[in-house]
């Protein structure tokens, strides 16, 4: 095979319409245009959204305001009493465990909240902790170890 014998798949390719050469041709005359009015005038300078001077549908639909912040962190959330119900005393609670556990789906960013009680004493690490569960983890004479991200 060379060059000059490649050609297009059967079927892939058309013939280019060739409008307003003469009434034969099928499009001749008005060329597809229709007649009179602003669409079959040459430059058909209307915009997308344009609609006749009508509040166009872009500005009478409510649209959402702010921006969203690129930097955002999720935080899959874990709160001391599911803690309390799912680890032994002694345990090291870290993301992996708590996947295991079925605690928490995505370990990349784990938050523990302090909502419940805590009676054992824990090893909990994770990427943030609120300051009341700090507290609980302590008094309950566990240990708090953030990951850095």
């Amino acid at each position: 095979m060379k060059l000059h014998d490649l050609r297009p798949a059967e079927g892939s390719t058309k013939k280019r319409r060739r409008v307003g050469r003469g009434i034969s041709a099928g499009q001749g005359k008005t060329a597809g245009r229709g007649t009179k009015g602003q669409r079959a005038r040459t430059g058909r300078g209307i915009k997308p959204y344009f609609e006749g001077g009508q509040l166009p549908l872009v500005r009478r639909l409510p649209h959402t305001r702010g921006f969203t912040n690129i930097h955002r962190v999720e935080y899959a959330v874990v709160n001391l009493d599911a803690l309390e119900a799912r680890f032994d005393a002694g345990a090291e609670v870290t993301p992996e465990a708590l996947v295991q556990h079925g605690l928490v789906h995505h370990p990349e960013h784990v938050k523990v909240l302090g909502s419940g009680a805590l009676s054992k004493a824990l090893t909990v690490k994770a990427h943030a902790f609120s300051t009341s569960a700090k507290e609980k983890i302590a008094a309950a004479g566990g240990t708090v170890e953030e990951i850095n991200q």
